[in-house]
């Protein structure tokens, strides 16, 4: 048996005595603490040895890990969500609002995922239309006038790909999202809490991204690049490998500025502790980026999106 499977083993026993412990009004902490504590050893073997990109695609795809609306829940105060685009509808894929973090005033953004089937029908299992971009950008602007700071928490497997959202401008939509948080002149942090894919850059323009350590950002799906380069969706694994989607990867390569470390096994295990480390790397985030003028912040924000893709090639001469 593999170590995946062992954990998945453990997992399952520690539902089951929860549940019947629960059903038959018995005490089984003790039995369940030593499970946890042994799944807890097994998680960290796995971390250290067996787990790559394909590994955290699993964990940043797991239904159990917290999503925009559970962070906003634990990490900020009187929040107050605001809806609709102002020209079409509300697109419940995206939510957003005006919140404080400890007395620092924000305006919140993310991508909002369901839980089951009709959640995840209400919110288009987390993909964007070109209202919920509109939206956004419309919240934006907002903060702009009032000079709040923009926190956007990313995890989408892509846009809406449907005709709808086509015949309603979706390139036009995320492009034009883009060139304006180019120019928006309040700071902004990006986090990728889950899985960032296309369109996600849509609310990624930031001038700090950071990522959950088993989150995963790229432009394109795992299987939608094996089903283009492979002709077999199948081979997603091998083509996640090539991706570099994984978050060591990619500050390696400089698109992200930071990796926000996460609980043993995901996030899911312990969203107090996860969002105490997402709390503590965003305000880190902004109180580095109030220090820059205007012509600071925008400046740094262009580079830094303008030298990604940069390479170096020695020519024989």
């Amino acid at each position: 048996m593999s170590l995946k499977d062992e954990i998945k083993e453990l997992e399952d026993k520690i539902e089951e005595l929860k549940k019947f412990s629960k059903e038959k009004n018995i005490d089984f902490s003790k039995q369940i603490g030593e499970l946890e504590k042994g799944l807890e050893n097994k998680y960290r073997d796995f971390t250290e040895n067996e787990m790559d990109s394909w590994e955290r695609i699993q964990i940043s795809r797991n239904s159990k890990r917290p999503y925009t609306l559970d962070y906003i829940e634990i990490l900020t105060q009187d929040f107050v969500e605001l809806h609709g685009d102002r020209l079409s509808k509300d697109d419940h894929a995206i939510v957003g609002g005006l919140a404080s973090v400890d007395g620092y005033k924000i305006l919140i953004i993310g991508h909002q995922k369901g839980r089951d089937l009709d959640s995840n029908m209400f919110r288009n299992f987390g993909m964007a239309s070109p209202e919920g971009y509109r939206k956004a950008l419309r919240l934006m602007r907002l903060a702009e006038r009032f000079e709040l700071p923009i926190l956007t928490l990313i995890d989408t497997a892509g846009a809406y790909p449907g005709i709808e959202a086509e015949e309603k401008g979706q390139g036009e939509a995320i492009a034009k999202n883009l060139a304006e948080m180019f120019g928006l002149k309040v700071p902004i942090v990006s986090v990728i809490i889950g899985e960032g894919s296309g369109g996600a850059l849509g609310i990624g323009v930031a001038d700090s991204v950071l990522m959950l350590e088993n989150s995963v950002y790229s432009v394109i799906s795992p299987e939608g690049c094996a089903s283009i380069l492979f002709n077999d969706s199948t081979k997603a694994a091998e083509a996640a490998k090539s991706l570099k989607m994984d978050a060591i990867s990619l500050k390696s390569l400089g698109v992200i500025d930071d990796i926000i470390e996460e609980p043993l096994g995901g996030a899911h295990r312990n969203l107090e502790k996860v969002s105490k480390n997402l709390k503590a790397a965003v305000l880190k985030e902004f109180k580095r980026i109030d220090k820059y003028s205007l012509e600071e912040l925008l400046e740094k924000r262009y580079e830094k999106f303008r030298s990604m893709g940069e390479f170096f090639e020695n020519a024989e001469v």
